[in-house]
């Protein structure tokens, strides 16, 4: 890979890993719920009348932007506005590798090895570990909001391939315009009028912040960078690299939030990410293989 490559998938891991304790400070104003909705909104709008829809079904566009705006990211935002540490969700969102594989065994007629089966249980392992170490129902229940994001952003990820997108960063606008009005509705549904009404109290400069990067940074520059890169090189060399986000988001939130994980949750945090290091080969081997039939 060359440096200025390199160096790009560096900044896009640091930004998305960045992006979790960025997130938890702006949902110290605004209702998880609302919060993802805004990021949609500005994630779409201006942006569709200056970027050409991108060449696939409508049906993709409007699946995927449910499922990463709905099912993924509001997900995540509630589990970490209920007790989750950003860094942990960083790291828990990684989990998404599993949930491929159980897809292509599933879709594909995979076939798991030893290591994808070792790497299975030791997050499993990871995971109960993790809940059980946390501190209350709320937390708890937001962990499995997490995991379940994660699973998410795997169906998103067979959606991406199913539909042979090549315009991702257009695809990411485009799919961004369908998870506003239902997470709008959500939040009416479950909160009444409140979170509207107190938003323009609560849109100060460090929500602003954080609502900015949000939509400019660990969505628009990152989904194009990433893009960039599986345009240039092989799934199997750009795919490991999502390894760096957790890392940038655990210490990311040491130093933003000064939430320090303790020995038995370092322990835990290096079982799961050697958990995915066994399952990540056999994921890219699966959409390798999968793409190679595609084309």
């Amino acid at each position: 890979m060359q440096k200025k490559h390199l160096v790009l998938a560096i900044l896009v891991t640091a930004v998305w890993g960045l992006n979790f304790p960025v997130t938890k400070l702006g949902l110290a104003g605004i209702d998880p719920l609302l919060l993802t909705a805004l990021r949609f909104t500005l994630a779409s709008l201006p942006w569709v009348f200056f970027v050409e829809r991108p060449r696939v079904a409508f049906r993709w566009l409007a699946a995927y932007g449910l499922i990463f705006g709905v099912a993924m990211w509001a997900l995540i935002n509630q589990g970490i506005a209920w007790g989750v540490p950003p860094g942990t969700a960083s790291l828990l969102i990684q989990c998404s590798a599993f949930f491929t594989l159980g897809w292509g065994v599933i879709f594909f007629g995979e076939h798991l090895g030893r290591a994808q089966w070792l790497g299975a249980l030791l997050a499993f392992a990871g995971l109960l570990g993790i809940v059980l170490c946390s501190p209350g129902d709320a937390s708890r229940a937001g962990l499995v909001l997490v995991v379940i994001s994660a699973m998410a952003w795997s169906v998103g990820n067979v959606i991406i391939k199913v539909s042979q997108v090549r315009e991702i960063f257009a695809f990411v606008v485009w799919a961004s315009l369908f998870p506003p009005i239902p997470l709008m509705l959500l939040t009416w549904l479950l909160h009444g009028s409140a979170p509207f009404s107190a938003l323009p109290s609560q849109l100060n400069a460090l929500t602003l912040s954080s609502i900015a990067f949000q939509v400019y940074a660990a969505t628009h520059f990152s989904y194009w960078g990433w893009n960039l890169l599986l345009r240039e090189y092989p799934i199997s060399r750009v795919a490991p690299l999502s390894l760096l986000i957790p890392v940038f988001g655990i210490f990311s939130s040491m130093v933003i939030l000064g939430q320090y994980p303790g020995p038995a949750q370092w322990g835990l945090i290096l079982l799961l990410l050697v958990a995915i290091t066994l399952g990540s080969g056999h994921w890219q081997a699966v959409w390798l293989r999968r793409r190679a039939r595609i084309i």
